[in-house]
């Protein structure tokens, strides 16, 4: 990346929101029937989702922009090999998706035969081992080294019961939900310590009441009672855009002078969407960037000729994933920006905290406080080498900051946006940021000093 602060302008497709693909598509695969979910997903998260779901039967298939799911009980005795997943085997791969591998491990149980969950060799460190607990209080059976992937999970319907798991991830207490409905005896989870995510388990429990699946909770969202022997619906369902896509857009436009249409994008503020992640249209909007509805388009328009950020203070704890890019809006922001509650941050595809701590490479003002992470705003910043840890949100937000530094900034493992938005590097592009990955050595010499990640 190189830094400028030439205006960007032009149109930005906005894909579909991830996390309502990984609902739909698990919940219609659950269901005994033909499903249509309208909208599509390119990221490798969904499709290693997809993967898991066929070689454990559900047929999908895509026409035009919808997905079309035939659901009901998961069997392997199809040959399917799909993105590492292999019915034959009773192998699913589930790459580096820890929404699939959350979801998955304890719904494999519902299989005809032993299920072995795997996936890429550093994702077999991912933490499990609060999720195996709650899925052994209700009677799934597994074997596991070290409460890691791989994880095998022998057949047969769970017990139910009163199970208690901790509120770190939302994703182990949604994999848990998921489950429950398909046992024996009605089911109660306890949240157990600090509520994390909630929004992300709000959705979690809107969508299975979508598919036919009864969910009650207390008022504080730590009990929950599911209903025993149940059966999903077939549904259609269409999925909202990826506010978490459309952030970078959104961030780099709020950098610098811009003029830039966000297509696929309606709301301006929380309360127009059903995003879990929707606050980050208010937390921009209150920093001071101006977003309109385009009366051409009826999508957000974002135009303005260069806005002073204001300052943040706000709790992390409902909205871990934000952190990344709102880390490079407090980098330019005027004062200093307090992020609480980031502790469960360090349990992402990376220690996030620490992986935007890089930002002070650049000449950047961030401190972890532990709980907290303080950043202040600066003037400028200089181009320097960085690490994405393989991280799709580190690796983006990281970019985006690069491109206001003077020189040149390289980022390891520069493909990771794929994981989650595939076509962030054409997208950013496209409007006018200097972005790229870096040419095979040979042929570097003969390009132009510009944007590079390597």
């Amino acid at each position: 990346m190189s830094g400028s602060q030439t205006p960007i302008s032009g149109e930005l497709n906005i894909p579909v929101s991830k996390y309502h693909a990984h609902r739909a598509l698990v919940l219609a695969s659950l269901a005994p029937g033909r499903s249509v979910i309208r909208g599509l997903s390119e990221t490798r998260q969904v499709v290693w989702t997809i993967g898991v779901l066929r070689a454990l039967g559900t047929k999908i298939e895509i026409e035009g922009d919808s997905y079309i799911v035939h659901g009901g009980r998961y069997h392997t005795r199809d040959d399917v090999v799909d993105h590492g997943s292999i019915s034959a085997e009773g192998l699913l791969n589930v790459g580096s998706s820890g929404t699939t591998l959350y979801f998955m491990t304890g719904l494999a149980a519902l299989a005809d035969r032993p299920i072995t969950l795997t996936g890429m060799k550093y994702f077999r460190r991912r933490p499990i081992k609060a999720l195996l607990d709650a899925l052994d209080q209700i009677g799934v059976r597994y074997t596991a080294e070290n409460d890691c992937p791989p994880i095998t999970v022998q057949p047969g319907e769970p017990e139910g019961g009163h199970v208690s798991i901790p509120g770190t991830l939302s994703q182990w207490l949604s994999g848990l939900l998921l489950l429950a409905p398909f046992a024996r005896r009605e089911t109660t989870i306890e949240v157990i310590g600090e509520l994390n995510e909630q929004p992300y388990i709000d959705l979690t429990v809107r969508m299975m009441r979508h598919f036919g699946l009864e969910v009650e909770h207390s008022d504080d969202w730590r009990t929950f009672t599911v209903k025993p022997g149940q059966q999903a619906t077939p549904a259609e369902y269409t999925m909202p855009p990826d506010i978490g896509s459309a952030a970078f857009g959104l961030a780099a436009t709020a950098i610098r002078p811009s003029d830039v249409v966000f297509r696929g994008l309606t709301a301006t503020r929380s309360a127009d969407t059903d995003h879990p992640e929707a606050e980050f249209l208010d937390l921009v909007a209150a920093m001071g960037l101006p977003m309109e509805h385009d009366p051409e388009t009826g999508f957000v328009r974002v135009r303005h000729d260069g806005i002073e950020l204001a300052p943040l203070d706000i709790d992390c704890q409902p909205i871990p994933d934000l952190l990344p890019v709102l880390s490079t809006l407090a980098t330019f922001a005027s004062g200093t920006s307090r992020f609480r509650n980031v502790a469960h941050i360090r349990l992402k595809e990376s220690d996030r905290v620490n992986a935007m701590l890089q930002l002070n490479k650049l000449g950047g003002d961030l401190t972890d406080t532990g709980s907290e992470l303080l950043i202040s705003g600066v003037d400028s910043l200089h181009g320097a080498p960085m690490s994405s840890f393989n991280d799709h949100r580190v690796l983006m937000s990281l970019a985006v900051a690069a491109t206001r530094a003077t020189g040149e900034s390289r980022l390891t493992y520069p493909r990771a946006y794929r994981i989650s938005y595939p076509t962030f590097l054409q997208a950013m592009t496209s409007v006018g940021l200097e972005m790229s990955i870096a040419a095979p050595a040979v042929e570097a010499k003969s390009q132009s000093r510009r944007a590079l990640a390597s």
